[in-house]
């Protein structure tokens, strides 16, 4: 069987008309790049696309770490970056040549950046990480392993082996672009997400050569496309904005404006090209609706992976029970998603959830002047779940993104 590149996906994608239209079937690419941060003017001039991302990667450095992995160097290249955490640090010199180059032209903002946006957005995620962790950590979390692609890739490769340690990994990028001087030189996040654009890289090479994976049913033929990247923010920074909306929580205009901008950024830093990344909320949750929310299904991959994910945060003294867990991923992602999963039922829990969690909110916010009843179990709760992302049993500075070499053992 001949090996499938970007260039046979892309002919027999032209061959079939499938230019604008995803391989799985949906409706074609219709989102604007007038909506995006390239901007209607860029567009106008000829330097927006209307191809659709899921026929876009990242060329340049998955050549690179292809050569990585093949030419054996892979674990060279993990002991060069041990001690590369910080955004002042220079590119390690132990790394091969063509990717040391990579590297330094791309661990930088685009110019476009804000910093001062950077700053507010930072200030921001302090104010309200009561919220995010949650968000983060039980919604977003949960929710991409009903995200039929994510999950299935996420199992089938290295990481998928062990889901604790893949679940650090990946809260230390949301802990990074969260973290109060996330793109200050003292921050880590320029560091970070070019660990994580490797790892994407690597895993784009790999999993195509996966038995498991070509057999599991997936709908594409080289995974974690600019689509992917876009979806996973989507379950992340857009469900984010959703819910704190949806509950109430008071945000300005200009803290808005600068939490997206902070997403912004990022996806620009794992290589999504500017046309597709959303210059508004509205355009971001525009964009949700076409390439997310239809996309939601359960998976036997995603069912394993939930279960995996959820039994890692019942083992922690969270206060309280399963079942309590339970309903609060269905009171985030909804009854549909809590059937996919087979979450059992806690009647109790689902009535102190729906009734408390507001209030929570509310005094929280000084809205009301006195706390309810179930104040203290809903802050024990929060603050517990967030240790299971911030320590995972040890400090998150020893939680290094690493590049793999193998697929998911069998």
């Amino acid at each position: 069987m001949p090996e499938m590149n970007r260039r046979t996906v892309l002919t027999l994608g032209a061959a079939l008309g499938l230019g604008g239209v995803a391989t799985s079937g949906g409706a074609a690419w219709s989102w604007s790049p007038s909506g995006s941060v390239a901007g209607a003017a860029r567009t106008a001039l000829g330097g927006g696309s209307t191809v659709d991302p899921q026929w876009v990667w990242d060329d340049d450095i998955d050549r690179i770490m292809a050569n990585v992995i093949t030419s054996g160097q892979v674990p060279a290249v993990n002991h060069a970056m041990r001690n590369w955490t910080y955004n002042s640090q220079a590119v390690p010199i132990g790394l091969p040549a063509e990717l040391r180059s990579f590297l330094q032209a791309n661990t930088k903002l685009p110019e476009w950046a804000d910093k001062w946006k950077l700053r507010r957005a930072a200030d921001f995620n302090r104010r309200k990480d009561t919220y995010l962790f949650l968000i983060y950590g039980i919604g977003g979390g949960i929710m991409s392993t009903v995200i039929p692609r994510e999950a299935r890739s996420v199992y089938w490769s290295k990481g998928g082996a062990d889901m604790q340690d893949r679940a650090a990994k990946t809260f230390s990028f949301g802990y990074d672009l969260s973290d109060i001087d996330a793109f200050e030189w003292t921050g880590e996040f320029l560091v970070t997400s070019n660990r994580t654009r490797m790892v994407h890289a690597a895993v784009r090479h790999l999993l195509p050569q996966s038995p498991h994976w070509q057999a599991s049913g997936h709908d594409e033929q080289i995974p974690i496309s600019n689509h992917d990247i876009l979806v996973t923010f989507h379950s992340t920074g857009t469900y984010a904005h959703k819910k704190l909306k949806d509950w109430g929580v008071p945000m300005s205009t200009a803290d808005q404006d600068a939490f997206l901008h902070s997403w912004q950024v990022a996806l620009h830093m794992l290589g999504v090209r500017d046309e597709y990344i959303p210059a508004t909320w509205d355009a971001a949750h525009a964009q949700a609706d076409q390439i997310l929310t239809p996309k939601l299904q359960w998976t036997p991959e995603g069912q394993e992976l939930a279960e995996v994910l959820l039994g890692l945060t019942a083992q922690v003294d969270l206060g309280v029970t399963r079942g309590f867990l339970n309903e609060f991923v269905r009171y985030q992602l909804g009854n549909e998603v809590g059937d996919w999963l087979g979450l059992e039922r806690d009647p109790a829990s689902e009535v102190i959830i729906r009734e408390g969690w507001p209030l929570y909110i509310r005094f929280r916010e000084s809205i009301i002047p006195i706390a309810p009843a179930s104040f203290y179990m809903f802050d024990q709760f929060v603050r517990a779940l967030a240790m299971v992302f911030l320590n995972k049993g040890q400090s998150l500075t020893t939680t290094k993104i690493t590049v793999p070499d193998i697929n998911r053992p069998s």
